[in-house]
């Protein structure tokens, strides 16, 4: 079955740094894009970033362009979030997730939190 495992998560200082990890299974990786959304508390979830299934396409939302960076290996069936110049508002549960037919699958998520 579908699996979609987030890691990395965790408390850091503003301006810090975060590399959230998530691990496939269940489905041919390589064939689907990928994404990473977000949820604060009492806001609504958000989309943060999507590859394209080679890796060769990414777009972001502009709260975190020029901060987020995502990456995919498709030989390791993962993608990755790595997030600088953390701020408070960064924090939220993050997600991976991915569209299988008309299907949306979500990992559990993964707590960042970004304080002083």
């Amino acid at each position: 079955q579908v699996q979609l495992v987030e890691s990395g998560g965790g408390l850091v200082q503003p301006g810090g740094s975060l590399r959230l990890s998530c691990a496939a299974s269940g489905f041919t990786f390589s064939s689907y894009a990928m994404s990473w959304y977000r949820q604060a508390p009492g806001k609504e979830r958000e989309w943060v970033t999507s590859i394209g299934n080679t890796g060769s396409q990414t777009i972001y939302a502009d709260s975190v362009k020029g901060r987020f960076t995502i990456s995919r290996d498709n030989a390791k069936n993962t993608v990755n979030l790595q997030m600088n110049s953390l701020k408070p508002e960064d924090t939220a549960v993050y997600f991976c997730t991915f569209e299988l037919r008309t299907t949306r699958h979500w990992g559990q998520g993964t707590q960042v939190t970004v304080s002083s």
